[in-house]
C-alpha cells in the first residue's frame, strides 16, 4: 500500500480531532441560542449542539442582568493599550538586540531571556506590593503598564530581526537616516508578519487575565470581561444559557482579532517556528 492509501483515514482523524476540539464552542454557541430550560435537559445528547428554537433572550437577559458593554469597554481599552505600547516598546528592545552594536547587549539579552520562564504569580505579591506604595490600586494604568514590557514580544522581534539583510541598514545611513529613521522607515516596514503575531499573542494572553485584575481592582468601573463573568455566574437566579451567551460575547473579539490579522499571524508562524 502507497502513503496515498492512508489519506482518508489521515482525513478523517483530522476531522474527528478538529470537531473535538471545537465541540465546547459548538455547545456554547448552540447554548446561548436556546431557551434557558433547555439547556441542562438536552446536555447529554446530540441536541445539546443543535439550537432548535432560536432565542436572543439570553443576550437580552445579560444586558438587562449586568452592565456587559461597560466591561467589554473596560477589556478592549486595557488590552488595546496593552497590545498598541507593547508592539512599540518590544520591537524597539528586540531590533536593539538583534541589530546595534553596544556593551552588555548579550548579558542584558540573557537576562531578558531568563524573565521569560518568572510566571506571573511567582512576582504578584510583590508588584501588588509596589503599586500600592504609588496609589495605583484600581486604575486602568496598574492593568496597562506591567503587562507593555514583555520578554517573550522581544524574543520574537530578536529571531525576526536577526534574520534581515544588513543591506537595508546600510542603504539607509548611505542616505542619512539615524537608527530611529531606519527603523521605521526600513525595518518596520519589512516586520508585518512578526507584528501580528506578537499583536495576536498578547491580546490571547492578556484577554482573560484573571488574577491580576481581581488583586489590583475593587471597582466594577474598571473591571475587564473575566472578572465580570465570574461575578454573573454567582448572580442568582443560576441561568446557564444566559452565561453560555456571556461566553459567546466574550470571545468574539477574539476571533475578531485572529481574522483580521490571520494572513499575517501564519506567516510570522512560519517564520518565526512558534510551536503550539
Amino acid at each position: 500500500m502507497t502513503h496515498r492509501s492512508f489519506l482518508p483515514m489521515i482525513y478523517l482523524c483530522l476531522l474527528l480531532f478538529g470537531l473535538l476540539f471545537i465541540s465546547p464552542i459548538g455547545f456554547m454557541l448552540a447554548g446561548s441560542l436556546k431557551p434557558d430550560a433547555r439547556v441542562l435537559v438536552e446536555a447529554g445528547d446530540w441536541r445539546a449542539f443543535w439550537p432548535a428554537g432560536v432565542t436572543l433572550d439570553n443576550y437580552r437577559d445579560v444586558f438587562a442582568r449586568v452592565d456587559f458593554a461597560r466591561y467589554l469597554l473596560n477589556s478592549l481599552f486595557i488590552n488595546g493599550m496593552i497590545v498598541g505600547a507593547g508592539l512599540l516598546v518590544n520591537s524597539l528592545a528586540g531590533y536593539a538586540f538583534a541589530r546595534l552594536l553596544w556593551r552588555g547587549r548579550d548579558v542584558l539579552f540573557g537576562l531578558v531571556l531568563a524573565v521569560m520562564i518568572i510566571p506571573l504569580e511567582a512576582i504578584a505579591v510583590p508588584l501588588f506590593y509596589m503599586v500600592s506604595l504609588v496609589g495605583w490600586r484600581d486604575t486602568y494604568l496598574v492593568q496597562i503598564l506591567p503587562f507593555i514590557a514583555n520578554a517573550f514580544s522581544v524574543y520574537l522581534f530578536y529571531t525576526h530581526f536577526i534574520g534581515l539583510p544588513r543591506e537595508l541598514e546600510e542603504a539607509a545611513r548611505i542616505d542619512g537616516a539615524g537608527v530611529l529613521r531606519t527603523y521605521f522607515s526600513i525595518i518596520l516596514p519589512n516586520a508585518k508578519s512578526v507584528f501580528a503575531t506578537v499583536a495576536i499573542l498578547t491580546f490571547l494572553s492578556q484577554w482573560g487575565a484573571f488574577l491580576w485584575p481581581l488583586m489590583v481592582t475593587s471597582s466594577e468601573t474598571v473591571r475587564p470581561l473575566p472578572l465580570a463573568i465570574a461575578t454573573f455566574h454567582s448572580l442568582p437566579p443560576l441561568q446557564w444559557g444566559d452565561i453560555l451567551a456571556f461566553g459567546v460575547m466574550m470571545v468574539l473579539p477574539i476571533l475578531v482579532v485572529f481574522l483580521l490579522f490571520q494572513r499575517w499571524f501564519v506567516r510570522g508562524v512560519a517564520h518565526t517556528g512558534i510551536k503550539g
